[in-house]
Order: structure tokens, then C-alpha cells, then sequence
């Protein structure tokens, strides 16, 4: 080769970047990582939002795909500073009527509270429990030949069933409806949509494989300890770096992208091929969000005691309100009833908060680009379920779909997922091609939740096209499970 500045430059450090940028550089390469913000993080960001002292996470809050990601578990981030809190209960869900159904660690405890519907829920989230190991390289990987392909068989043929769907044939009380609704609607899809199953039983089977953590300090911690291995391993970072032009990048051998089709063809639109700029042109983003953090006196009042265990709380009541506000969103409109997903780390993170008080986070869907404030519909969904909350808030701090999306370009029109995640993008995210991280420009690609996997803060984005990167250019086939 000849010789270049680096080996390789990675540009965005969100976990997908990280992961890239760790991936090069433990084949003892040189890698340079860009960031354009003053830290690392890319979603993995903490700050004081509203008061002095409250700690909130800007964008992503609880991880259980961070504590589960088959790569992240291959690295030392207990001894670069990460530690993991486990709420209670992973994940609960209240009814207008002050009962909650709730995701535990025991299978088993969580299906006896769902009374009628125990067996059923056992029968359908048990095998996925149980196949866990095998199938997370495949769920969480490019489309390919799977390595245990009768667990994979097993989870596909539930998994690509519409949400609805699959909980009109298993379920019938409201309590597992509802529950069920709650974690296939992170797909920020309808729940009328195919594979939205897959999301869903993907949520209740980390609830207890193993659970629902936020790190101690801030998601920002997650971040800090994979920059600090990738450090330790001779890499470079820099931040406030915002590249608009691949020329304005050091040489190397290989460049891999952070970002999505919208900043690729910016960044790098002169150097792709006319079909690969114009199926980039086509890539869908999805519904956004609308998000807002709290500084409160006191605790959330939710009437439901499995509520004030719980690091996670959906807020949508039953199932047909939930599908019926998914609905409403993904066509354009703002229901009056949002399906909310809160988080309020400071019950389990003394660090979030001064002493006696406490941190909330939520957020809701909104259509693409929604301009509308949800602030009074979010806080009237928390009312609900906690009356006496809003005498609880002592400052607020929203980001509507242009703020996230200012804080995040990857956040175009709000969407934090990089792009609809239905069955047309979800293993030909960008692009349909032979390896969907490979550009059409020689040393190019992209490692961002614009490719498979998707979303979600597991870094496997970044670790399946930095493996790409090193096979085509350096002539480094890297062995294991996690093999593409």
C-alpha cells in the first residue's frame, strides 16, 4: 500500500463510529476518529438540560441492546469506567384503570401476572429467551445464511407478523396486549406493519436474558468508555471536526461514514456512481420524535406501584389506543393521547440528580418533521397514570424533530432510528447491495443505523462495516460468531 496519513478515518462518533474505529484499531491499525460536537457520543450524550445539577440524557436513556450487544460484550468497559444499573423491573405498563403490567427479569414472574394469557406469553417468549446467543449475531448483522438457522426459523416466523396481529392470536387480556403493544411500538412504525413482532420480541427477551440497565452517570458514560479502549489501543480522536467534504479528511486507506444517505451524498456525492446516488436519493426516513426532560421535586406519583420500580414506563394504555395513535402519527397526524416511552434514572442513579430530587425523561411520535409542540399532550399522558405529576416539575427541556435533528444530523426530520424500519429497509438499509456498508466508491463506506441493523445503541452497525472494510482493503478476515 502506499503510504497514507492513517490507515483508516472514521468520521462520527456515535456507538457505530466507536465501534468501527475499536474494530480497525485492534488489527493494530492507525485510525483517526472525527467528531463535529466538542465530545463523543453521537446519541450517547449527558448534560444539564434544565437546572444545575440534573444530569439527562439527551437522546438514547436505557440500554438494554448495549448490555446484550454481541461486540460490546467482547470488551473490557468495566475497566474503561461503565457500570451498569438494573432497575427492579425492566419495563412497566399502567392502565387508566391503576393496575400496570410489567417486564421482569423472571420469565416466569412476568407471565404468572398476565394471568389467562401466562402460557401464551411463555410459549412465545421463552424460545426466543432460550435462543438468544444463537440468534443475536443474525438479528443484530446484515442479511446472510444464519449459523443456527432453525432458531432463526423459529423467531422469523412470529417475528414478521404484524404486532397486532401476532397479539390478536396469542394474547386476550389487556394486560399482555398492552404490554405487548408497548415494546413493538418503538418500531416507530404501525403496528399494522410487518415484522413489527420482531421488535417487540426482541425488548421482552433482553428484559430477561439480561434486563433493561442505564449506566451510572449518564449514557454519555457509554461513549466515554469506548473511546477510552479505543484510545488505550493507540487510537486518535478528534472532536469539533465537521466534515462537509470528503476533502477535508486526511488520506487513508479507508473511510467509514457515521451518517446517513442524506449527509453521504453531501459529504461524498462527487465520488458515487449515478445509480448508487440515485438509490440513495430514494432512502425513506420515518416518523420523529418529540422529547422532553424534567427537573422534579419528587418522584413520578404513579398509581401503580410496579411504575416507581421500573426504569422504563410506556404510557399508551391498551392496545387498540396505542394502535390507534401509531396510526394517527405514521399518516401524518398528532393524536391527542401520544404513545409516550419514559424513563426516570434517578430513582437508581443517585448521580442524576441533587440530593432529594429527580430526573424524567420521555418522548413521543410525532410525523416526520412535526413542528407541533407535544409538551401538554406528553405531560397529560404522565397526568394520567400519576396524578399530582405536574406539581412535581420544577424546569422542563424539550427538543422537537429540528432541535434533535440541530443536536444530531443523523436525526433527520426527528427520525432517531436512521431511516424507516419496515421489511423494505430493514436488510437493504441503504441500498440493495451485495454488502449494504460497501459504497460504490472505492475505500468508502458507511457504518450508521442507516445500515443493518438499524437503530438502537448496539454498535453492531459499525463493528459489520469496519469487518467489511477490512476484508476488501487490508486483507483482514477476522474469525467467530460475529463473522459476517
Amino acid at each position: 500500500m502506499t503510504k497514507r496519513d492513517f490507515d483508516a478515518v472514521v468520521v462520527g462518533s456515535g456507538p457505530n463510529g466507536l465501534a468501527a474505529a475499536i474494530t480497525l484499531q485492534q488489527q493494530g491499525l492507525s485510525v483517526l476518529l472525527l467528531e463535529g460536537k466538542d465530545t463523543v457520543g453521537g446519541g450517547l450524550r449527558t448534560a444539564e438540560l434544565t437546572l444545575p445539577g440534573f444530569k439527562h440524557d439527551i437522546c438514547s436513556a436505557v440500554h438494554p441492546l448495549a448490555a446484550e450487544s454481541p461486540f460490546f460484550r467482547t470488551l473490557p468497559l468495566a475497566a474503561h469506567g461503565l457500570e451498569f444499573i438494573y432497575p427492579p423491573v425492566a419495563a412497566a405498563h399502567p392502565f387508566a384503570n391503576g393496575t400496570a403490567a410489567a417486564l421482569h427479569s423472571s420469565l416466569a414472574e412476568t407471565a404468572a401476572a398476565l394471568g389467562a394469557d401466562a402460557d401464551a406469553y411463555r410459549q412465545l417468549i421463552a424460545p426466543v429467551v432460550n435462543d438468544w446467543r444463537a440468534l443475536a449475531p443474525a438479528i443484530l448483522g446484515p442479511l446472510r445464511l444464519p449459523a443456527h438457522p432453525l432458531a432463526m426459523a423459529r423467531f422469523g416466523l412470529k417475528g414478521l407478523l404484524p404486532a397486532q396481529l401476532l397479539a390478536n392470536r396469542y394474547f386476550t387480556t389487556p394486560e399482555a396486549r398492552g404490554l405487548w403493544a408497548g415494546m413493538a411500538a418503538h418500531a416507530q412504525l404501525p403496528l399494522s406493519s410487518v415484522a413489527t413482532s420482531a421488535i417487540g420480541l426482541v425488548l421482552l427477551a433482553l428484559g430477561h436474558v439480561g434486563g433493561w440497565p442505564v449506566p451510572r452517570g449518564g449514557s454519555q458514560q457509554i461513549a466515554a468508555a469506548l473511546t477510552s479502549y479505543f484510545t488505550s489501543l493507540g487510537g486518535q480522536v478528534e472532536t469539533g471536526v465537521y466534515v462537509k467534504s470528503l476533502s477535508q479528511l486526511p488520506s487513508a486507506h479507508a473511510v467509514l461514514l457515521d451518517v446517513t444517505p442524506r449527509q453521504l451524498l453531501a459529504i461524498a456525492g462527487q465520488q458515487l456512481s449515478s445509480l448508487y446516488k440515485w438509490q440513495l436519493a430514494r432512502y425513506r426516513y420515518g416518523m420523529g420524535v418529540f422529547k422532553i426532560d424534567w427537573a422534579l421535586a419528587e418522584p413520578i406519583p404513579f398509581t401503580a406501584p410496579e411504575c416507581s420500580r421500573a426504569g422504563t414506563v410506556h404510557l399508551g394504555n391498551t392496545l387498540e389506543e396505542i394502535t390507534h395513535a401509531e396510526q394517527l402519527t405514521w399518516d401524518g397526524h398528532h393524536p391527542e393521547r401520544p404513545f409516550v416511552l419514559l424513563a426516570q434514572q434517578s430513582l437508581f442513579d443517585a448521580t442524576r440528580a441533587p440530593a432529594g430530587r429527580h430526573t424524567a425523561w420521555a418522548y413521543c411520535h410525532v410525523p416526520h418533521g412535526s413542528t407541533r409542540d407535544m409538551t401538554q399532550a406528553i405531560e397529560q399522558q404522565v397526568e394520567r397514570f400519576a396524578p399530582g405529576f405536574r406539581e412535581r416539575i420544577l424546569a422542563r427541556h424539550t427538543m422537537g424533530p429540528a432541535q434533535m435533528e440541530a443536536h444530531n444530523p443523523n436525526y433527520v426530520g426527528g427520525d432517531i432510528n436512521g431511516g424507516v424500519l419496515d421489511i423494505g429497509q430493514l436488510f437493504t438499509r441503504p441500498v440493495l447491495r451485495l454488502s449494504p456498508y460497501q459504497t460504490s466508491a472505492k475505500g468508502l463506506y458507511l457504518c450508521s443505523s442507516s445500515t443493518p441493523p438499524g437503530g438502537g445503541v448496539h454498535g453492531m452497525c459499525g463493528y459489520h462495516a469496519a469487518r467489511r472494510a477490512l476484508a476488501d482493503v487490508f486483507n483482514v478476515r477476522l474469525p467467530g460468531i460475529l463473522a459476517a
